[in-house]
């Protein structure tokens, strides 16, 4: 396939698709990373709290199905983090990566929450914004703990059943934040009414974030403290049994955790050939990307969209087109290491501000590179921003650096952006964004993935002069 002169160089890819076996735990393993990235958590922790979290379930006796389920709870357990992120940052008015990164190191007491709420809400808000923002949480945080779980956890086991998992692994990411009380979140579940698979999860996470900021003394300590108050006891017991072999802790900080925990799965779960499945986890992820911020629902889908529309007029083969719909569905998965407080800004961006939305396609390729399944697509998604005349970013690619997958999802992805609401603007109609990527062509876009979209368009029913496409 050629177009303009310029040649695919990643055809055979394409046409590649649905011969390849890949293990289940190697996929979602890898792309817990994101999962990390949003939670604020130091790369590896999803991976660490599976390691923690089997190494406990073999202890209290879980058989190999429930263990199956168990492993997956604690690869997922943050799927549904993106989902609060938007409404952190408008109640406590901070960043919601670093509030979501030591609120994990808060204890349940009323004391240490209080100093949490001081020390974190409306640092950089003006006197007036801050104090009201501090009341509001004072009169209402138990109701906006709940909310805040509630949406996560119920956003995560949504996105594991689109996944394909058992009522098990939703209900262990759906209940991660109960406690063995009755004092935890949304549901208030108590004891043997808590899965286990969740109260593992929820152990494991403390024990990995504790071990991590203090040393695993210090883990050990504040397992033990909540054992009978947020913990099983008998789980409680069983960590404290597994950890006193020094091989436990040498090998969750050794180089190769990955490849140990991704063959731990107790069912081996392979994706052999299945490339609705492959799609079913880009669309999955892709929910946890446009769940981030109320400006982005549905923006990868449409991107996709898009994206799939551009290759149709251009010729590309059906295998080809589907490996490039899960580009564009990933494309912005670096996305989840920027703070909503950038993302949702209704003013202009500093020059802070500007670098961290500048590094998300970086950490896009740096996430499905690892992604043995989706490593292809990972320069794709990588180049969204580049622009012809090398003025784009982050590397500053031109010309021919810019493949002509590269360059269908930069036409979609700005069309998109142009075409729907932004913090900073209203949608444009069609006519007016199909305009200013015309005036681009040449130094920004590729002229035959502009006019393909605009023939893509007029197909569709939405003839350029007319208004606004619906999300």
């Amino acid at each position: 396939m050629e177009t303009g002169g310029l040649k695919s160089r990643y055809l055979e890819l394409g046409q590649r698709a649905g011969t390849a076996s890949f293990r289940l735990s190697e996929i979602l393993g890898a792309l817990s990373h994101a999962l990390d990235i949003t939670e604020g958590q130091p790369e590896g922790h999803c991976l660490r709290c599976c390691w923690i979290g089997v190494h406990v379930g073999r202890a209290v006796g879980m058989d190999a199905e429930e263990l199956g389920d168990l492993y997956y709870t604690l690869l997922l357990k943050d799927l549904g983090c993106s989902s609060n992120a938007a409404r952190i940052c408008e109640l406590y008015l901070t960043d919601d990566i670093g509030f979501k990164r030591d609120f994990k190191t808060v204890d349940g007491s009323l004391s240490a929450a209080l100093r949490f709420v001081f020390a974190k809400t409306g640092l950089e808000s003006g006197l007036t914004e801050r104090i009201r923002a501090i009341v509001n949480i004072l009169r209402n945080g138990g109701e906006i703990a709940r909310e805040l779980i509630e949406t996560r956890c119920h956003r995560g086991a949504d996105i594991a059943a689109k996944l394909g998992f058992s009522e098990r692994v939703q209900n262990g990411i759906r209940s991660l934040d109960e406690h063995w009380d009755g004092s935890g979140k949304p549901d208030r579940l108590e004891a043997g009414n808590i899965a286990r698979a969740a109260n593992i999860a929820l152990l494991a996470q403390v024990a990995d974030v504790f071990a991590w900021e203090h040393g695993r003394e210090a883990a050990i300590v504040e397992i033990a403290n909540r054992s009978g108050v947020w913990f099983d006891p008998e789980l409680v017991e069983a960590f404290v049994a597994v950890q006193q072999d020094e091989a436990f802790w040498s090998a969750m900080a050794g180089d190769d955790l990955a490849d140990t925990v991704y063959s731990m799965d107790p069912a081996h779960r392979e994706v052999q050939g299945d490339e609705d499945y492959l799609d079913d986890v880009a669309s999955a992820f892709a929910d946890v990307v446009d769940a981030k911020s109320p400006f982005t629902a549905n923006h990868s889908s449409r991107v996709m969209f898009y994206t799939d529309m551009i290759a149709e007029e251009l010729g590309l083969a059906p295998d080809h087109r589907r490996w490039l719909r899960r580009a564009a569905l990933l494309h912005d998965i670096g996305k989840l290491a920027v703070s909503n407080q950038i993302l949702d800004k209704p003013g202009r961006l500093d020059d802070r501000e500007w670098k961290s939305v500048r590094s998300h396609p970086w950490h896009s390729e740096r996430i499905l590179e690892r992604v043995s399944a989706f490593a292809d697509i990972a320069p794709i998604a990588g180049a969204h921003h580049e622009r012809l005349d090398g003025e784009g970013y982050p590397y500053r690619l031109r010309g021919d650096e810019i493949v002509l997958e590269m360059r269908i999802l930069t036409v979609a992805d700005v069309f998109d952006a142009l075409a729907a609401e932004r913090p900073y603007r209203a949608a444009m109609p069609v006519a007016k964004a199909l305009a200013i990527l015309r005036q681009d062509i040449g130094a920004a876009f590729d002229g035959d993935c502009v006019e393909a979209l605009a023939r893509g368009l007029v197909r569709l029913g939405t003839p350029e002069g007319e208004g606004e496409i619906a999300a």
